[in-house]
């Protein structure tokens, strides 16, 4: 992978992970562009990094939300301690994925673009219901929080947006527009950091400094646009703006069907 490829995945990363259009999908889309020849595993630890860079910029905008989340897990009124455990139910289905499906995680990304390009008309679908959907403030709970994180687990899928499904589906179930996008946006950060740390051993295999070079540049990419990407993404949802995303997820989704069947 040369600099600008490392460069422009980060961009892509840094975009696509707050925005309802599929990090991983555009990730795998792109690599696919450019002839990439990563191996599956190396492919996946690129993934991982520029993922972290997202995470740090979540922690970035969130910090007094992530503050209060540990605080209130121990003192903090009866509302603020249901919203952090909510944060910790919300883990468990994309936890238990992490670790007994891990194999099979690798292997869908290893260049399945087929199996992307129809994830991408499913997120479609998901942000056209969430944009017709009407707030009804219901609280978030245990049992919401269960189901949203089952929405998250599916979104390990290349081509189901993280943010898309998990706003879709707190949105949907009648949760408060700006709460569905706080929650989906705090509800990813340990999970990200628990992935980095499970996979440090790999790093390895990234000994050579010119392959270090090149994550560090996927990060650095990645960070930044992330941070004016959440912001955006916050201001989007809030105006229940998603109709656009839903029509760029169909249309990316019905060219990559087609140009899987060319190439």
């Amino acid at each position: 992978m040369s600099f600008f490829e490392a460069l422009l995945l980060g961009i892509v990363q840094g975009l696509t992970e707050f925005l309802p259009v599929s990090s991983s999908g555009h990730l795998e889309i792109a690599k696919a562009i450019m002839g990439s020849e990563l191996t599956p595993s190396t492919s996946l630890m690129f993934t991982i990094v520029v993922h972290l860079a997202t995470a740090f910029a979540t922690i970035v905008i969130f910090r007094k939300d992530i503050k209060s989340i540990f605080l209130n897990i121990f003192k903090g009124d009866k509302a603020d301690r249901k919203f952090s455990f909510a944060i910790l139910v919300s883990l468990f289905p994309a936890a238990i994925i992490g670790i007994f499906f891990n194999d099979f995680i690798e292997v869908l990304f290893s260049g399945n673009i087929l199996l992307v390009g129809f994830m991408l008309i499913v997120t479609g679908i998901l942000l056209i219901l969430t944009d017709q959907a009407k707030d009804r403030n219901i609280e978030l709970n245990h049992f919401t929080a269960l189901i949203i994180g089952l929405s998250q687990a599916i979104a390990i899928l290349p081509g189901i947006s993280r943010s898309g499904a998990t706003i879709s589906t707190s949105v949907l179930l009648g949760m408060d527009r700006e709460k569905a996008a706080r929650f989906s946006f705090l509800m990813v950060i340990p999970l990200i950091l628990g992935k980095v740390i499970i996979d440090l051993k790999d790093i390895s295999s990234f000994t050579d400094s010119n392959q270090i070079y090149i994550l560090a540049t996927g990060f650095i990419s990645a960070f930044f646009t992330g941070l004016w990407a959440c912001k955006l993404m916050i201001r989007l949802v809030k105006r229940a703006r998603l109709k656009g995303f839903a029509i760029y997820c169909g249309s990316i989704g019905i060219l990559v069907l087609i140009w899987t069947q060319i190439f």
